[in-house]
């Protein structure tokens, strides 16, 4: 009964930490409408 309690608990903080985590990061429901994203590399340099 212990483990199972000890699961859903570290389960919960998992969700919670990974919720945050797109919040922070603008990976959620609505990044691409409000994230801007930086552009990409377009041509290389490199000769």
């Amino acid at each position: 009964m212990d483990d199972t309690h000890e699961f859903v608990e570290k389960l919960h903080d998992t969700q919670q930490k990974d919720k945050q985590n797109r919040r922070r990061q603008g990976r959620g429901k609505d990044s691409e409408k409000s994230g801007q994203k930086l552009p990409g590399k377009q041509h290389s340099t490199n000769k």
